[in-house]
């Protein structure tokens, strides 16, 4: 049996438990970076491993190295009679977990079954954000409840990773508007996904709003504004990486929104000494950008992917209209 966790903190909780069989870890964080359709193989590992070393600091050939061993690990799953998917409700795990159904879904797994564990809360816990919040024993009675993954399923996976992956993200909008209740927790993170495109009000996603907002209400630390965002926000699911990097474009930008202070916020490696020195102060530029006097991609243009998006330059990119609930194209 092999069992798929998202991360190695679940992993390592899941090997320390009475659950049977191998463990996997699985790295990546499809929430960010490029995921253009049509693009397998050894081009989609490169592509990975280039931007986990431009936005991560990862050394290339150890990125290369480390996507492809857990593909490799992946395609092992005849071996097995049962491959058990551990992963949770917001958009982080989403992102990853299409990514693993869509790659199942192509394959045919003749004896073995598929497996899936998926949840959004835990008896108790009332506040939870994800399994490695569980002890060992807290995970493996969830064993018992995993339900195998059906044609159905597996197929609307397929649909909603090619929507993701697509260059239209408007194919996502449709996507939404069918039954995706094979999948209770697809519809509100592809939702949450479409708010990460810039605002027609400011040019700035939901996620850079939310962090600006933070700075400007006097908390500059990333030591307490990735905690504070993780609260507001928990149904992203982003880790401190992911985080840095969304204050790291407004901060970077040729007009910055934020100011930094002790510490390198260019270096895309996160290092404790960085994370425990480094302080953001609003500039007026970020004023008038928050205050939506000003749009950040008219004055810096952008150059950022989106899923299989590609958004690029100051004009005609695709943008969010938080009042209509739909993309725009300005």
């Amino acid at each position: 049996m092999l069992h798929i966790h998202n991360g190695d903190s679940s992993a390592n909780i899941a090997r320390r438990s009475s659950l049977p069989g191998e463990h996997l870890a699985w790295r990546e964080a499809l929430i960010d970076g490029p995921t253009p359709a049509g693009v397998t193989g050894e081009q989609w590992l490169s592509l990975r491993a280039h931007h986990l070393t431009e936005f991560y600091g990862i050394d290339l050939s150890e990125g290369e190295s480390r996507l492809r061993a857990q593909e490799e690990k992946l395609a092992s799953y005849a071996e097995h009679n049962e491959v058990v998917l551990w992963f949770e409700h917001d958009l982080f795990c989403q992102t990853n977990l299409l990514y693993l159904l869509n790659w199942f879904a192509d394959r045919r797994l003749g004896n073995t079954k598929l497996g899936l564990i998926c949840i959004g809360e835990f008896p108790g816990q009332p506040s939870f954000r994800g399994l490695g919040e569980l002890s060992p024993e807290q995970m493996a009675s969830l064993y018992d409840g995993r339900c195998e993954v059906s044609n159905v399923e597996k197929a609307l996976a397929s649909a909603a990773w090619q929507a993701y992956c697509s260059p239209d993200p408007t194919v996502i909008r449709t996507l939404l508007e069918t039954d995706t209740s094979g999948m209770p927790f697809l519809k509100p993170a592809l939702q949450l996904h479409l708010e990460r495109f810039p605002s027609v009000s400011n040019g700035l996603g939901r996620i850079q709003n939310r962090g600006l907002q933070f700075i400007h209400d006097g908390i500059r630390s990333f030591v307490d504004l990735f905690p504070r965002f993780g609260d507001a926000e928990p149904a992203y699911g982003l880790g401190d990486a992911q985080f840095w990097n969304a204050l790291r474009q407004m901060s970077e930008a040729h007009v910055p929104l934020l100011s930094t202070g002790n510490g390198d916020v260019s270096d895309p490696k996160l290092t404790w000494d960085n994370v425990r020195q480094m302080s953001f102060e609003i500039t007026e530029a970020g004023a008038a950008v928050l205050n939506a006097q000003a749009d950040f991609v008219e004055m810096n243009g952008i150059d950022t992917w989106l899923g299989g998006v590609h958004l690029m330059g100051k004009d005609t990119v695709w943008r969010w209209d938080a009042q209509a609930q739909n993309l725009t194209c300005l």
